[in-house]
């Protein structure tokens, strides 16, 4: 009994960095890097260095594990990006 009272608080104290804030793409920052939740937004005018296929989740700096919907990123202070976003300062893993 006393081990299944010792598991909740452990998982609860998991769920706050589970349930971070992503950066919001109209905070000064990410306006300065062009930071999009979903690269299919990027602005392609302003950001001519976007290609099709770049994304947060497959950026060398981005690391979030592979098939996360977000992850933390350098660019933001390691605060959490959408994996399917994109910003200026995308760097192709490998």
């Amino acid at each position: 009994e006393q081990l299944a009272t010792a598991l909740p608080p452990k998982e609860a104290a998991a769920a706050p960095a589970a349930a971070a804030a992503l950066v919001d793409p109209a905070e000064p920052a990410a306006v300065a890097l062009g930071y999009v939740a979903m690269a299919s937004q990027a602005d392609t005018t302003k950001f001519k260095t976007f290609a099709a296929g770049q994304a947060c989740g497959n950026c060398a700096l981005y690391t979030g594990k592979a098939g996360d919907t977000s992850g933390p990123c350098p660019l933001f202070g390691g605060r959490a990006v959408a994996a399917a976003g994109w910003c200026s300062g995308y760097a192709k893993k490998g």
